[in-house]
């Protein structure tokens, strides 16, 4: 597949966290993980490579400080599994989850400058991990940038323990 082309087949339509994998945590967290679920759902491109199917169904979990992506190919029933360490992502996730917390608490009492400081931050990092995350699965599955950054945060709900 050529950067910006896309087959039909190419996009997620059920993602799932291993309630295993993750705690429950407070309703800002919550949501998020919710909302970047639906976001991921509604719009991606996600085209695991050596695979002309699906469209896929997506189970994330945490296997021994790896990320396990269980994809299964709804047209075929074709499964197959990549694991991917999350070294690379420790600091980023370390750090995006510290100016998280600012955020939040921010939100409730800082000023509006103040918080769009801190929200610039937040969507550095965010970004930054995207990236990684785009570049640690090149050669496994092809996504745009905005699927990337959605699938980071459900990298950050899986390292997030409450």
């Amino acid at each position: 597949m050529e950067e910006g082309e896309t087959r039909p087949g190419a996009r997620l339509v059920e993602v799932v966290l291993d309630e295993n994998s993750i705690a429950r945590s407070t309703p800002d967290v919550e949501h998020e993980r919710a909302v970047a679920i639906y976001d991921l759902i509604e719009e991606n491109v996600f085209a695991p490579h050596g695979h002309d199917g699906g469209p896929y169904r997506l189970r994330l979990s945490l296997v021994e400080s790896k990320m396990m992506l269980e994809i299964s190919d709804t047209a075929s029933d074709g499964r197959f599994t990549h694991i991917l360490s999350l070294t690379p992502f420790r600091k980023i996730v370390k750090d995006y989850f510290l100016v998280c917390e600012s955020y939040y608490a921010a939100i409730r009492t800082a000023s509006p400058g103040q918080i769009e400081a801190i929200d610039m931050g937040r969507r550095g990092l965010h970004n930054e991990g995207s990236r990684v995350l785009m570049e640690r699965l090149a050669d496994k599955v092809a996504m745009d940038f905005d699927t990337a950054r959605r699938l980071f945060t459900l990298v950050c709900a899986l390292h997030w323990k409450g």
